[in-house]
């Protein structure tokens, strides 16, 4: 099977399920999901917006649950500079 092969409901029950799984886990930080996959919440709902005209702000509250500045306070800590390393060489990936 392709990812092309797999229809759009059980595509969006895999999105929303990961949405809930990222919502639960909020001890995953942006920066570590960053350093090791080269993406986060962030780009997850920068997708979204794109993908359906929605407004970035509205994308990510549904994405993140809340409010972005809300989940940021509740959530977010400072990124070391090892967490930022591993980023910049895991984000390099994504180019290509």
């Amino acid at each position: 099977m392709t990812l092309e092969q797999i229809d759009d409901a059980t595509a969006a029950a895999a999105f929303r399920r990961l949405v809930l799984h990222l919502r639960h886990r909020s001890d995953a930080e942006n920066i570590d999901l960053m350093g090791l996959a080269g993406f986060c919440r962030n780009c997850l709902s920068d997708w979204v917006a794109e993908a359906g005209a929605i407004d970035k702000d509205a994308a990510r509250e549904a994405v993140y649950g809340m409010p972005y500045a809300q989940w940021k306070a509740a959530h977010r800590s400072d990124a070391t500079p090892e967490q930022l390393a591993r980023m910049a060489t895991s984000v390099a990936k994504n180019a290509g």
